[in-house]
């Protein structure tokens, strides 16, 4: 950030910006340094696990465990893998929480049928 900032400063100084607007621009950038603060989480948590459970009525029953670790990597990509797509259930919801270092239940669903999905985070 320290660079960018100075290219800011650089610009201010070149008469390209004036002050204003160097100022709006060094806002966002520590703006933006602090979101991606936010969104770091501990290692620890990375050794945890996306659980996903999945009974029907029917009696078939689908449990899938994701590494976190995985899903981080993927980053937000995987909100655009075909398939990757549950009726009732925001895969952006479910990264955000794991962004934000969510732990336990996150997503608990139970249709009039019967069906029940929980995600699960532990």
């Amino acid at each position: 950030m320290k660079e960018e900032i100075q290219r800011v400063l650089k610009m201010l100084e070149e008469g390209k910006i004036d002050a204003e607007k160097a100022a709006e621009f060094i806002d966002l950038l520590k703006s933006n340094d602090k979101s991606a603060a936010a969104k770091e989480v501990s290692p620890e948590y990375l050794n945890k696990m996306l659980k996903v459970n999945i009974s029907e009525q029917g009696g078939d029953k689908v449990n899938v465990k994701v590494p976190i670790k995985f899903i981080k990597a993927l980053g937000g990509a995987v909100t655009k893998i075909p398939g990757v797509e549950m009726q009732g259930v925001d895969i952006k919801v479910i990264m955000d929480a794991i962004d934000e270092g969510l732990d336990g239940k996150i997503v608990d669903i139970s249709s009039e049928n019967g069906d029940i999905v929980e995600i699960v985070i532990e």
